[in-house]
């Protein structure tokens, strides 16, 4: 096992619980990293990339399922929630949000240890190359993590929307997406009656990301199917 494929970030306000983990991960052969609060978590697995996330949903500040869906916006670092939280909707909302696995306190160290196994493993046979947190072309920065946007070094402003829509852009960057494919990722919609929202929306970031949106540099249309991002 390699030290990446040892790192795990622990996402715990509790110090007790953080100090149990320690010893229950080194005992395996871990590496462990621990923060406090939601957004030093995403900070250190932004610069750390660990190889599982141990993550508490009742956290000081940014709520756990909220620390869920930001990652998941550019990682796809697996996450076992270790909760107090045992109602169905709180296991129902963390899942939704992109966790794999959930444990609820108190637990055992050995079904800790076997689920930790099983996202691994399930992380290692992933096809798909885990994605980058930023993306840079001339004059246009997207940072994902730090949900920062630039163009020519001014920032650039978004709405939750348009943020979503030119992350999936991101993590396809050179491929072209289908129209369908957006709908369903932005707004996990199939609907026919709603695929003109794609074109509505580029449109939009095109006015924001682009230098001369009516002659797109970066975001390019691919006529009959979707839109390119050029990367």
């Amino acid at each position: 096992m390699s030290a990446t494929d040892s790192l795990v970030l622990v996402i715990e306000d509790e110090k007790p619980i953080r100090c149990f983990l320690r010893a229950f991960l080194e005992r395996r052969g871990f590496q462990l990293i621990e923060a406090e609060d939601g957004e030093e978590g995403l900070a250190l697995a932004a610069e750390h990339h660990p190889a599982l996330l141990l993550l508490d949903l009742g956290l000081p500040g940014m709520d756990g399922v909220e620390v869920i869906r930001r990652l998941r916006v550019w990682a796809t670092t697996p996450i076992i929630v270790i909760s107090a939280r045992g109602k169905e909707q709180d296991k129902v909302d963390a899942l939704d949000a992109g966790a794999d696995d959930y444990l609820t306190k108190p637990f055992g160290v050995a079904e800790l240890a076997a689920r930790m196994r099983v996202c691994l493993r399930h992380s290692a046979t992933r096809t798909q190359d885990e994605q980058q947190a930023v993306f840079r072309t001339e004059g246009l920065f997207v940072d994902l993590a730090k949900r920062l946007v630039r163009l020519n070094d001014q920032d650039v402003h978004l709405t939750k929307i348009e943020f979503k829509l030119l992350s999936f852009l991101v993590h396809n960057a050179g491929k072209v997406v289908t129209h369908r494919q957006i709908l369903k990722a932005v707004w996990n919609s199939d609907r026919e009656d709603q695929l003109h929202y794609s074109r509505i929306y580029v449109r939009q970031l095109r006015g924001k990301i682009e230098p001369d949106p009516a002659a797109p540099r970066y975001l390019l249309t691919e006529t009959g199917v979707g839109y390119r991002l050029v990367g």
